[in-house]
C-alpha cells in the first residue's frame, strides 16, 4: 500500500518561503509514483480541509486554488518518488497543517474525496 510522508514545514515570517516535500513508498510491483496524481491539501484549526494544488501523474497538468495562485508551485520528480510544493510570499492565512495525497486520477483534482492515500501532515506556521 502506498505510504506518503510530508516534510519541510516550519515557522516562517510573512513574505517568506518554504518548500514542502512528499516522499512516496510502498509501491506495488507494476505501479510506481508516475501512476498517481498527487494533491496538496491544508487544514487550519476550525476549518475544513481544502485543496491547495494538484499535479497529474505525468506532471503535465496542474491546478491551484485561487488563494495560492501565483505564489505556490507544485512539481514532481517521479525518479525520486517525490512531489514538491514551493510556497512563496507566504501569508498568515496560509498557516495550516499541509497534507499530500495520492489518487489514481487522470487529470488531478482538488477534491479531497478523489484521493485514496494520505500523509501524516506537516505544520506550516506563518507569523511574525
Amino acid at each position: 500500500q502506498l505510504q506518503l510522508v510530508e516534510s519541510g514545514g516550519g515557522l516562517v515570517q510573512p513574505g517568506g518561503s518554504l518548500r514542502l516535500s512528499c516522499v512516496a513508498s510502498g509501491f506495488t510491483l507494476d505501479y510506481y509514483l508516475d501512476y498517481y496524481s498527487i494533491g496538496w491539501f491544508r487544514q487550519a484549526p476550525g476549518k475544513e480541509r481544502e485543496g491547495v494544488s494538484c499535479i497529474n501523474s505525468s506532471g503535465a497538468t496542474t491546478f491551484y486554488a485561487d488563494s495560492v495562485k501565483g505564489r505556490f508551485t507544485i512539481s514532481r520528480d517521479n525518479a525520486k518518488n517525490t512531489v514538491y510544493l514551493q510556497m512563496n510570499s507566504l501569508k498568515p492565512e496560509d498557516t495550516a497543517v499541509y497534507y499530500c495525497a495520492a489518487g489514481r486520477i487522470g487529470l488531478g483534482s482538488l477534491r479531497r474525496y478523489d484521493y485514496d492515500y494520505w500523509g501524516q501532515g506537516t505544520q506550516v506556521t506563518v507569523s511574525s
